[in-house]
C-alpha cells in the first residue's frame, strides 16, 4: 500500500511542477528521496539502497555523453552556417503550402538513416524549426511534426538503440521486429501524413513578407561547403558508423568551417559550443538563429540520471513484483496490449526515460505474455508500439524534454500535433479488439 501512495503522490508532484513551470528535476529528486525512505522502511540498509541507485544511474552514462554531443553539434552547425544553409536551400526548394508535411517526411527519412531521434532533432530538426519561426508557422504544430517524424527511426531503424535494446531484452531477431513494426505502423503513418498535409494547407510558410533568405546571406557565408557536416552525418549513417563518432566528426568539421568560412575566432567558437550560439548584433535573425551548447543539456542530464537511480531502487527492491503478478491475470490479447500500454505509460511517467520504460515494461510483461504462449516477437512489437512511442508524449520524460529543449518550444504545446506517436497504440488497440470480435463471431 505504501508504494501506491508514494507513486500517486510522486505523479501528482510531477504534474503540478509541469503545470506551474517548475524545473522537473526538483520534484524528481524529492520523489527519489521518498523511494529511498520507502526502501529503508522495508528493511534495506542505506548502503544497499545507494548501491541500487548507483547501479541504475551508471547505466545512462552513455546517454549523458550523447547529450554533450547533441548540445555541441547544434551550436557548431549554427556557427558554421550549416543550419543557415539548410534553411536557405530549403526555402528555395520547398513548396510553402506543404511545409508541415515536408517537416514530417524529412525527419522520418533522416531518423531512419541515423537511428536516433535526438540526433535528427538536433540537426535537421533545428533547421526546420528555424524555418517555421521565420515563416510564421505555428511552432507547436511544426514541433509536433518534427518530433513525431524523428521518432519514426528511433522506433524501427536497424541502427536505433531502442530497437536493438528491445530485441536484446526479448531475445528476438531485430529484422523480424522491424518487419512487424512496419506492418503495425502503416495505418498510423498514412493517417498522420494525411493530417499533416491538411494542416500544411492551413499553415503555409509565409514567404511574401519574409526575407529570411536574404537575411541569411547577409549574415552567413553560404555555399555547398557549409553543408559538409550534414552530408557527413548521412554518409556515416549509410555505413553504420557509431552515431557518437559521426556526431563528433561532424562537430569537428563544423568547427573548422566556422573558423575558415564564417571567420569565427577559435575561442569564440569554443564559447558557442559550450554556452550556445547567439548572434552578437540585433536583427531579424537574432531570436531565431540561437541555441544549442553543452550547458543547455544540464537539466536533461540531471533528470535522466536521477530517474535512472530511481529505477535502480525499484528494480533492486522488487517493489513492482505485485504488479507483475496482477498482470498475469489479464485474459484477452487486446486487453494484454492495453495493459502493456498502461504499464509503458506509467513507467515512462515515473522513470522519465524511454530506456527505463522499455526495461521495466519488458520486465513486467514477460511473464503475462509467456503465460498465454504469445510469441516473444509479439511482445517486442508491443513494447515498440507502447513504451517507445508514448515516452515522447510525457512532458517531463527525457524523450520529450530533450527535443523541446533543443527546439526551444513549449514542453506540452507540440503533443496534440504529434499524430504519428499516439496513432500507433490507438490503432493497434482497435485492430486487436476488432480481430477478437471477428474471431468470437466465427466461434
Amino acid at each position: 500500500m505504501d508504494i501506491v501512495v508514494v507513486m500517486i503522490f510522486s505523479f501528482i508532484l510531477l504534474v503540478f511542477s509541469i503545470l506551474r513551470g517548475i524545473f522537473i528535476g526538483y520534484p524528481l529528486i524529492l520523489c527519489f528521496l521518498m523511494f529511498v525512505w520507502l526502501a529503508w522502511r522495508k528493511g534495506y540498509s542505506l548502503k544497499n539502497i545507494l548501491q541500487m541507485a548507483y547501479g541504475g544511474g551508471k547505466k545512462v552514462f552513455i546517454v549523458l555523453r550523447i547529450f554533450i554531443l547533441i548540445g555541441g553539434i547544434t551550436a557548431a552547425w549554427m556557427a558554421s552556417g550549416t543550419v543557415a544553409a539548410i534553411v536557405y536551400y530549403g526555402l528555395q526548394l520547398m513548396h510553402p503550402s506543404f511545409f508541415i508535411l515536408y517537416a514530417f517526411l524529412i525527419t522520418v527519412f533522416v531518423s531512419f538513416l541515423l537511428g536516433t531521434s535526438f540526433g535528427t532533432i538536433s540537426t535537421v530538426g533545428v533547421a526546420l524549426m528555424v524555418m517555421a519561426k521565420g515563416g510564421g508557422v505555428n511552432v507547436n504544430l511544426a514541433a509536433g511534426a518534427i518530433i513525431a517524424g524523428s521518432y519514426f527511426g528511433d522506433r524501427c531503424s536497424p541502427m536505433s538503440s531502442s530497437a536493438n535494446l528491445v530485441a536484446t531484452l526479448t531475445k528476438t531477431q531485430l529484422y523480424i521486429n522491424i518487419k512487424n513494426m512496419f506492418k503495425t505502423a502503416a495505418i498510423p503513418f498514412i493517417l498522420a501524413t494525411i493530417l499533416y498535409t491538411i494542416f500544411s494547407l492551413y499553415q503555409p510558410l509565409n514567404l511574401v513578407e519574409n526575407n529570411m533568405d536574404k537575411e541569411l546571406i547577409d549574415v552567413f557565408f553560404i555555399d555547398w561547403r557549409v553543408l559538409i557536416p550534414a552530408i557527413m552525418i548521412l554518409i556515416f549513417a549509410a555505413f553504420k558508423v557509431d552515431v557518437k563518432i559521426s556526431m563528433l566528426l561532424s562537430i569537428t568539421a563544423a568547427g573548422l568551417l566556422g573558423i575558415f568560412l564564417q571567420h569565427h575566432p577559435p575561442s569564440e567558437l569554443l564559447k558557442y559550443i559550450f554556452f550556445g550560439y547567439t548572434l552578437d548584433f540585433d536583427g531579424p535573425l537574432k531570436d531565431i538563429m540561437k541555441g544549442g551548447g553543452i550547458l543547455s543539456m544540464w537539466k536533461a542530464a540531471i533528470i535522466v540520471f536521477v530517474s535512472s537511480c530511481l529505477s535502480g531502487i525499484l528494480e533492486g527492491t522488487g517493489m513492482l513484483h505485485s504488479i507483475e503478478e496482477g498482470l498475469i491475470k489479464v485474459q484477452s490479447r487486446w486487453k494484454l496490449f492495453v495493459s502493456t500500454s498502461v504499464v509503458g505509460f506509467i513507467t515512462a511517467a515515473f522513470g522519465c526515460n524511454q530506456t527505463i520504460s522499455i526495461v521495466l515494461t519488458t520486465h513486467l510483461m514477460k511473464k503475462p505474455y509467456g503465460a498465454k504462449n504469445i510469441d516473444n516477437h509479439q511482445l517486442a512489437v508491443d513494447i515498440e508500439n507502447t513504451s517507445v512511442v508514448m515516452a515522447p508524449l510525457i512532458p517531463w520524460n527525457i524523450a520529450s524534454l530533450v527535443p523541446t529543449t533543443t527546439l526551444m518550444v513549449s514542453a506540452t504545446g507540440f503533443i496534440p500535433y504529434a499524430f504519428y506517436l499516439y496513432f500507433i497504440p490507438i490503432s493497434n488497440i482497435v485492430y486487436l479488439k476488432f480481430r477478437e470480435v471477428i474471431q468470437s463471431n466465427k466461434d
